[in-house]
C-alpha cells in the first residue's frame, strides 16, 4: 500500500500564493498518476490536477492558468504550485496516487491539509 505524506498549506490571502508538496513511499508497483484533490465544507471532493508518469497534466478549469503541478518521477513526488489564490481555493487538499488501470478513487490518499484563502 502506497503512503502518501503531504505538507504544506496554511492561510493566504486572496491573490497570495501557496506550495502544496507531496511524497510517496511503500511502492511496490509503478504509479502511473499522481495529483491532488480537494473537498471544501459541504462539497463533493474534486480533482484539482493531475500528471501521468509520461508528463500528461489535467486541470479542472477552475485553476487553469493559476496551478501549475509538477512530478519528479524518480522521487516519486508531486508539487501544486498555487498562484492568484480566490477565496473559492479555500479546502482541504488530498494527494493521491494510482496505478494504470484503476482509478484515482481506488489509489492511495494522503491525510489532507488545509488551505484557507481568506483576508
Amino acid at each position: 500500500q502506497v503512503q502518501l505524506v503531504e505538507s504544506g498549506g496554511g492561510l493566504a490571502q486572496p491573490g497570495g500564493s501557496l506550495t502544496l508538496s507531496c511524497a510517496a513511499s511503500g511502492i511496490n508497483s509503478p504509479i502511473y498518476s499522481m495529483g491532488w484533490f480537494r473537498q471544501a465544507p459541504g462539497k463533493q471532493r474534486e480533482l484539482v490536477a493531475t500528471c501521468t508518469s509520461g508528463g500528461t497534466t489535467r486541470y479542472a478549469d477552475s485553476v487553469t492558468g493559476r496551478f501549475t503541478i509538477s512530478r519528479h518521477n524518480a522521487k516519486h513526488t508531486v508539487d501544486l504550485q498555487m498562484n492568484e489564490l480566490k477565496p473559492d481555493d479555500t479546502a482541504v487538499y488530498y494527494c493521491n496516487a494510482h496505478r494504470w488501470g484503476v482509478g484515482a478513487s481506488q489509489g492511495s490518499w494522503g491525510q489532507g491539509t488545509q488551505v484557507t484563502v481568506s483576508s
